[in-house]
């Protein structure tokens, strides 16, 4: 019976095999990299509370991060207390109305403006339209803090939000009124498409804005998706549920071939039993999420499976976004950021 006894080589796993198309770029984008900077630079500098309008960006586990440094999120600047009024505060990513920075004049209090460069081009493009006696449509979702700060750029009535093909095709123009368009930075650059076409359609004049108003983050991030989705199991993004961007990584992945997506925040998310017997698992990142996130899940794979890594590169990105004047005196180390991106 014993020279029935096969050997097994040494080398040989048990554990099931899987392929994981792990995008790139993925993850954190300039503007992302910028704000967190910013709040980081600013508690080094001035010390703890740096106070925070809003999240910073739409991620759980940088917002609970900045806090254990010592950042306090507020949502309005009335939350200050009157004992901190000295203290800085820090506006988010996705950009705030006009008069947000007026209240915070009106208090004297130091703001530091972390906007995206990028959706801050899009603000004067609307401000552009406006000046030039056009009515501004803005492409976005409802509610969505850049769509609040982008449409807060002008007095009320200046500025139309169009979420469908639906709302272009109801939309009333007075007589002689010439029209401008804009989009929100962070939305499925296949969905814009469809609604700029029906807008284009019904309304032949409509001026575009100066340059493209999606960011090349979004962009890359979902042409990479589009590049690993075809025949993947199961296509996980890393992002918040808050995050436009993320989520539109979600349906692209679906939309592209992948059998299933899901978004998750983390490893902790994942439930194990629906990536049973799958061959080919997707793994992207929306672009408020930090790599030492991806970088456990990849982890928690390997716990399981047998993995072997299959990179979907579509762009390299070099896009640096320096922080603003008052900050350049203070040294960033690899270790102010090393909660994020998991450096020591």
């Amino acid at each position: 019976m014993d020279d029935m006894v096969q050997s097994v080589p040494a080398n040989a796993s048990s554990k099931p095999p899987l392929t994981i198309r792990l995008c790139e770029p993925r993850g954190f984008c300039a503007g992302v990299d910028r704000a967190i900077q910013i709040v980081v630079l600013a508690l080094k500098k001035y010390g703890a509370p740096v106070y925070v309008r809003h999240e910073i960006v739409h991620n759980k586990y940088v917002v609970e991060g900045l806090k254990a440094m010592g950042a306090v999120f507020i949502e309005e600047l009335h939350e200050i207390p009157a004992e901190h009024i000295d203290s800085p505060v820090v506006f988010s990513a996705h950009g705030v109305p006009k008069s947000v920075p007026r209240d915070a004049q009106a208090r004297n209090l130091l703001y530091l403006d972390a906007t995206c460069p990028l959706v801050s081009k899009v603000h004067k493009q609307a401000i552009r339209h406006h000046r030039l006696g056009r009515h501004v449509l803005l492409v976005g979702h409802a509610g969505h803090p850049e769509v609040i700060g982008t449409m807060g750029q002008l007095e009320d009535g200046a500025v139309t939000l169009i979420e469908t093909e639906e709302d272009v095709a109801n939309l009333k123009r007075e007589e002689g009124q010439e029209l401008g368009f804009v989009s929100q930075t962070t939305l499925s650059v296949d969905d814009t498409e469809a609604i700029l076409k029906a807008l284009m359609t019904r309304f032949p004049d409509v001026h575009a804005p100066a340059a493209e108003s999606i960011c090349y983050a979004t962009t890359n991030r979902q042409d990479a998706v589009k590049e690993a989705a075809p025949g993947v199991d199961m296509f996980l993004i890393v992002g918040a549920p808050n995050s436009s961007n993320s989520m539109r990584l979600v349906e692209v992945a679906t939309r592209f071939g992948a059998k299933d997506s899901m978004l998750v925040q983390g490893a902790a998310d994942i439930d194990w039993s629906k990536v049973e017997g799958i061959a080919t698992l997707g793994l992207s990142a929306g672009a408020s999420a930090p790599e030492i996130l991806v970088d456990e899940i990849i982890n928690g794979f390997r716990d399981r499976f047998d993995v072997t890594l299959d990179l979907a590169i579509t762009a390299k990105e070099t896009e640096n976004f320096p922080v603003m004047r008052a900050l350049r005196d203070v040294e960033l180390t690899r270790q102010d950021m090393a909660y994020f991106n998991g450096a020591a």
